[in-house]
Formats: C-alpha cells, sequence, structure tokens
C-alpha cells in the first residue's frame, strides 16, 4: 500500500478513538443526579445565617411644657363674716350665721343671712347694699360708755304731742345708734315716786330699754337680763 493510502486509512480509526474517548469521559446520568442530591443535603445541612436585629435608634422626643397654672382669684373681701354680731337699725343685735350667694335674673347677689334670737327671725341682706341700709358692727367700749352717761343725764322732755314725740322716739330707736335709744330710755324712764307711764309710752320704753341691753349685751360678753339688770342700776341711781 502506498504512503497516501496508508493515511487514509489511519485517518478515520483516529476519529473513532476521540469519540470513545469523549463517551468515556461523560458521566453517567445516575451518577449525576446522586451527585446533584448530595449537594442539596450539604446546602441543607449547612446552618441558615440570622439576620441581625435591626438597630432601633431612639428618638428623642421633646418634653411638652405645660402650661402654668392660672392663679386663683382671690375670695373677695367682706365686711362681716359668719359668726359676727352686727346691728341692723329696725330690729337690733342679730348675729351673721352665713353668706349666700344666689343667681336671681341670671346675675349673681351675695347676701348676709343674719338670724334674730329675739325675734326669731331671720333676714338676708345684700352686701352691695348693706352699708346704705345701715348694717353695723357692735358699737364700741367706749361708745356704750356715752350712752351709759346719757342714762345718767337730765331728761329732755319736748313740750309736744305725744304722736309727735312718739314718732321721734321711733325714729331714734330705729337709728341703731346705741346713744340715741339711750336718750329714749332715759326720757320715758318713770321711778316709783313718778307718774306711771301711759301704755304707749310703755312699749317704746321697753322696746328701747332691750334694744340696748342687747347690744351692751353682745359687747360686755354677758347675757341680756344681766345687762338689763346693769341698766336699771344706772336709771335708778338717777331716781334716787
Amino acid at each position: 500500500m502506498t504512503a497516501a493510502k496508508k493515511k487514509a486509512a489511519i485517518a478515520p480509526a483516529r476519529n473513532v478513538q476521540k469519540k470513545v474517548q469523549k463517551v468515556q469521559k461523560a458521566p453517567e446520568p445516575k451518577k449525576a443526579a446522586e451527585l446533584k442530591k448530595v449537594d442539596g443535603l450539604k446546602k441543607a445541612a449547612e446552618p441558615k445565617k440570622v439576620a441581625e436585629p435591626k438597630k432601633v435608634v431612639a428618638q428623642k422626643v421633646a418634653p411638652q411644657l405645660k402650661a402654668p397654672p392660672q392663679p386663683k382669684e382671690p375670695e373677695p373681701k367682706y365686711d362681716f363674716e359668719a359668726g359676727d354680731f352686727v346691728v341692723y337699725p329696725a330690729h337690733g343685735v342679730g348675729r351673721v350665721e352665713r353668706i349666700e350667694k344666689h343667681v336671681i335674673a341670671g346675675q349673681e347677689v351675695v347676701l348676709y343671712a343674719i338670724f334674730f334670737d329675739k325675734e326669731r327671725m331671720m333676714l338676708k341682706v345684700p352686701v352691695g347694699k348693706a352699708k346704705n341700709a345701715g348694717l353695723r358692727k357692735l358699737s364700741s367700749k367706749d361708745r356704750i360708755k356715752v350712752a351709759l352717761d346719757t342714762l345718767q343725764g337730765r331728761s329732755r322732755i319736748r313740750r309736744a304731742m305725744w304722736s309727735r314725740r312718739a314718732q321721734e322716739y321711733e325714729a331714734k330707736i330705729n337709728s341703731g345708734d346705741p346713744v340715741s335709744i339711750a336718750e329714749v330710755v332715759r326720757d320715758l324712764y318713770r321711778g316709783a315716786d313718778q307718774p306711771d307711764q301711759s301704755y304707749s309710752e310703755r312699749q317704746i320704753y321697753q322696746s328701747a330699754l332691750e334694744r340696748l341691753a342687747r347690744e351692751l349685751a353682745a359687747v360686755e360678753k354677758i347675757e341680756e337680763t344681766a345687762a338689763t339688770e346693769r341698766l336699771e342700776a344706772v336709771l335708778g341711781k338717777i331716781a334716787a
């Protein structure tokens, strides 16, 4: 055989060998599947990475400013308080039981609730009108002394009709002034050796004596009967 023919015969044989080698090198399909399963098991066996918790950054909250407390309105000051003894011209000495607040026609009205023990009467006087109504505190001891000195003076009876004099005496009693009331007691007092009083004179005298005795008792802090006896003792000295 010639050299050319030998080469032609060898070339196909080499190609066949190369194909056989490729086939031998290729992995069998079953082994390839098994390898994939092994790789999957390895990956499953590996511990999973736990995600780290996110860091929470605390935000600064601006403190809420509290509104400053509003100042309380000062309590109004009244001339009299509960428990005070007062003098009301038309009724004499009374005691302030309490201070009341009422809404009348949409307006708040403050009242003094005054109890008069002699008449067993409760009188309510508006605080704003108390001064004009003549409501006042008890007289001072000096004023009471002047009233007692007035009792020791001479009576000053006007020569006028009794009806006019009676009106003047009533006006003095209702004034609430202890000195004016003492003048009525002095003028209408009758000693044992003097003519008796008329019925109306006796009524006015008794009213004035009781009014003066009540204020004297409140000022001196004694019983009303003791105050009455004291006044009558002063009047008795004059008659003697």
